[in-house]
């Protein structure tokens, strides 16, 4: 048999303090969590895949402080990356006929002489 101690003042040690899944998100969320992990196909010790996971969970604040903020530069998840992306393709192109009008006039001019 245990002795328990029944005197006045001392109260019975409470077991684990629940934590409800809103306060375990928040914690996660603050803080952070990586799941990593490696899914490796090997036939006859001829690696046929690899694939790698990793899975960062945080808030938009913490993974701004880890460096991580991939989803801003991405025109699939942003419509400034997107229209930034947009804008990029058309200076590029834009430059690009530029030259193309710049050589054309020379290179006619080539040509006729050539032909004469």
């Amino acid at each position: 048999m245990s002795d328990v101690d029944f005197r006045q003042g001392s109260y019975p040690v409470s077991g684990p303090q629940t934590t409800n899944l809103a306060d375990i998100l928040e914690r996660v969320l603050d803080k952070g969590i990586v799941i990593a992990g490696d899914i490796k196909i090997d036939l006859l010790d001829i690696e046929l895949l690899t694939i790698r996971l990793r899975l960062f969970v945080a808030s938009v604040d913490t993974a701004r402080k880890a460096g991580i903020d991939w989803w801003e530069n991405d025109p699939a998840l942003s419509s400034r990356a997107s229209r930034d992306a947009l804008q990029d393709e058309n200076r590029e192109l834009r430059e690009r006929l530029k030259e193309f009008e710049s050589e054309a006039p020379e290179k006619s001019l080539e040509s006729e002489t050539a032909e004469k």
